[in-house]
């Protein structure tokens, strides 16, 4: 655990009478990549909430970089050097891909950051002027992990990056992520695409009802019987 930068501890979630977290342990190292999967409702997206600081956990620890963040909101947490995309990317549409990345830097750990090295990170050079809502989605989801570099994290939460994309652009997604990594950042992976988690990870979380079921590598968890009854279906 001692050199882990995140690590959870007995986290459980509700919201009214229904438990969405119970009692989930793990944690994740500078330059590791995890992959969190599960059915729809197991607890992936919360789970991320409460690391970013959206949600605030019912029970458990919280622990980032040595420090309790169980109290701190959501932007203390992005100043530390915890920062998320989302699955519907929330971008400044009326603002540029420049100053969507430029704000994200104004609010993060680092006083400046490379803005032009950021868009050639994530593919948008050639789209720093344009207005963010005339993007694509695929490219909205770029700015959106742009903007959440922007902030110099330690820690990067990344909630289904994959969806609707082609293999060309899951390919590349998959090199970036890779990449970051390979920096020292690390990277907790939300996705339902396995073959695209198998590319970039050896480690998987599979969360079943708010609880964990498994953790190891998905070639394991696809001869996990109760892996396979709760989320491969089997």
């Amino acid at each position: 655990m001692s050199s882990e930068l995140l690590h959870l501890a007995g986290v459980n979630k509700r919201f009214g009478g229904l438990v969405v977290l119970n009692d989930v342990t793990f944690g994740v190292s500078p330059g590791e990549i995890l992959g969190l999967v599960g059915s729809n409702g197991s607890g992936k997206t919360t789970t991320i909430n409460l690391i970013s600081g959206m949600y605030r956990a019912d029970a458990g620890s919280i622990v980032f970089d040595g420090h309790s963040i169980n109290r701190l909101p959501m932007f203390r947490r992005a100043r530390l050097g915890i920062n998320r995309t989302f699955q519907v990317p929330k971008v400044f549409r009326d603002m540029t891909v420049r100053e969507n990345i430029e704000v994200a830097a104004h609010f993060g750990r680092a006083h400046e950051a490379d803005v032009d090295a950021i868009l050639a990170d994530v593919d948008l050079t050639g789209n720093a002027d344009k207005l963010a809502g005339s993007l694509t989605v695929n490219q909205q989801k770029q700015l959106d992990l742009g903007r959440a570099l922007a902030t110099n994290p330690k820690l990067l939460l990344v909630d289904e990056i994959g969806a609707g994309l082609n293999p060309a652009e899951l390919g590349a997604i998959a090199a970036l992520l890779q990449k970051l990594a390979a920096r020292g950042i690390a990277l907790i992976v939300v996705e339902h695409l396995l073959d695209f988690l198998n590319r970039i990870t050896e480690r998987v979380i599979v969360l079943g009802a708010g609880r964990m079921l498994f953790q190891g590598s998905l070639a394991q968890a696809s001869h996990d019987p109760e892996v396979v009854a709760a989320f491969i279906g089997g």
